[in-house]
């Protein structure tokens, strides 16, 4: 079978069926609807400094057998991996760092597929084609390299195959091990930890605070409204703009009815804060969340310990969180490696990679390590 690599600089050229044919193992933030509407509500697009250059594979049929969600980047924010320092580095040798190829979600800091295959084919074969014509795209338009963030153990394996660096980074995540409801996850913790955990629970709730579980597809647009107003006062207060817009999430809920939970936090029936997740593929993602106002322990409660209890309600097996956070520690979110994969042009620059994240990927190792010695569990989790 002869394969054809093409760039399409819209997701709307490509047919919803097509994309969402390929194996995307279930991960919502991957979806023809999440991925589009980043670009038609406007999150993304060259103003944006994402400029969306997306890799397909077609075979002699005309027929998609492999893609790549991907961006051509002005800047390094909203990715998550970080290297600012790599492109001061290439800035004090005289050269440019960006424009440089991204395949990610954006602004989305979640594991998942980055080489997305079509079903019936040799999976192996396609995502080693798709990783290859990363690179040779890259050195043919000129840009400093290509990089995927947040890879699947697949995608990583044939990344490096085609010349990609590997780097790791720790998140904390969540597992179901088959708990009955929150008192059974509890029942692991030590006596200490475990009774920090109610008092936490026990302040909100003595502070009239009451959840309300929603669906993304039943909350109107004046909710959303509300709900995203929340998200973006937490945005403001750390001096920044928020990357998405109440359209983009009322679209995408609508669109992927299911994808979208909302956890909201109401006051004698008013609301006062909310925390936006996503779930597919049997995992929970935390997403955003925000208050109208500081409320003691809310945020642990709305952003982690409502969703603990939806994955236990629900049968999910994962929770991840989102972004940052040795707080979680104390709450049963275990260390977990996460991959990234990296190419640059500059032989010179390569090389110094190579050494440079050799040391890293020990440093990070060690900081998992000593990271999971201050879980809550008695024992600590099961393998």
């Amino acid at each position: 079978m002869r394969l054809h690599a093409q760039n399409a600089a819209r997701l709307s050229e490509v047919p919803a069926s097509e994309w969402d044919a390929l194996d995307t193992r279930g991960n919502p933030f991957l979806s023809h609807a999440f991925l589009e509407a980043l670009e038609s509500c406007g999150c993304v697009g060259s103003d944006s400094g994402w400029a969306p250059h997306h890799l397909l594979l077609r075979d002699d049929a005309g027929r998609l057998v492999g893609a790549v969600p991907r961006y051509v980047k002005s800047h390094s924010w909203g990715e998550f991996v970080f290297d600012w320092s790599w492109a001061q580095a290439y800035a004090h040798a005289g050269l440019d760092y960006y424009p440089k190829q991204l395949a990610a979600i954006p602004f989305t800091p979640v594991t998942g597929p980055r080489l997305l295959v079509r079903g019936g084919h040799d999976a192996t074969a396609l995502r080693r084609s798709l990783a290859e014509s990363l690179r040779r795209d890259a050195e043919r338009q000129g840009h400093s390299g290509a990089h995927a963030n947040f890879t699947t153990a697949d995608d990583q394996q044939a990344l490096e195959a085609a010349g990609f660096l590997r780097r790791h980074d720790v998140r904390f995540l969540w597992r179901n091990r088959g708990y009955r409801d929150f008192e059974d996850y509890l029942d692991g913790f030590r006596a200490d930890k475990r009774k920090k955990v109610r008092r936490e629970r026990r302040r909100v709730a003595e502070s009239g605070i009451v959840f309300r579980s929603l669906t993304g597809e039943s909350i109107d647009r004046p909710l959303w409204n509300t709900i995203f107003a929340f998200s973006e006062r937490t945005f403001l207060l750390h001096g920044n703009a928020h990357y998405l817009n109440a359209t983009f999430l009322a679209g995408v809920a609508q669109r992927r009815p299911g994808s979208v939970v909302v956890k909201l936090a109401e006051r004698d029936g008013t609301p006062v804060a909310a925390a936006i997740f996503f779930q597919g593929g049997g995992t929970l993602y935390g997403r955003y969340w925000g208050s109208a106002g500081h409320e003691d322990s809310l945020h642990f409660e709305a952003c982690y310990y409502q969703g603990i209890e939806h994955c236990i309600a629900h049968g999910l097996d994962e929770f991840d969180p989102g972004t940052q956070g040795e707080h979680k520690l104390a709450r049963g979110f275990e260390p977990t490696l996460t991959h990234s994969a990296h190419w640059v042009a500059h032989p010179g620059f390569m090389s110094a990679l190579t050494r440079h994240l050799e040391r890293e990927r020990t440093a990070v190792a060690e900081y998992a390590a000593a990271a999971a010695a201050h879980l809550p569990f008695q024992r600590g989790p099961a393998p």
